[in-house]
């Protein structure tokens, strides 16, 4: 299975993407709580997230690294921690996210 393949079937899988075409479709959007739900799933298949970007009314608002706070991409601190930092100074945002799924996670037939 591909990356794109598993996050759609099992992260993405009953959430509304948001793409306008201000990023192109080969980048989810995600509303609030949408975008909670995808950090949930995330965490439970110990996906790697290496960046944060949230955005409003089709313009980057910023970018949070998993190496801006000094953790491991599938640490699921730094993620939360941005996630949460970026909910309580914007509300209405958009979020996407860079993904890595691990090829162990990829081969197992969940």
């Amino acid at each position: 299975m591909e990356q794109i393949e598993f996050l759609d079937k099992k992260v993405f899988k009953g959430l509304e993407k948001l793409n306008d075409g201000f990023e192109g479709e080969s980048v989810p959007f995600f509303s609030e709580s949408d975008f909670e739900i995808v950090l949930e799933r995330a965490e439970y298949f110990g996906i790697g997230i290496y960046g944060i970007e949230p955005w409003l009314d089709g313009e980057l608002y910023d970018v949070i690294t998993h190496e801006n706070l000094k953790k491991k991409a599938t640490d699921p601190q730094w993620y939360k921690k941005a996630f949460q930092t970026f909910k309580s100074r914007q509300p209405g945002l958009l979020y996407s996210a860079t993904y890595k799924v691990s090829p162990k996670l990829l081969a197992r037939d969940i």
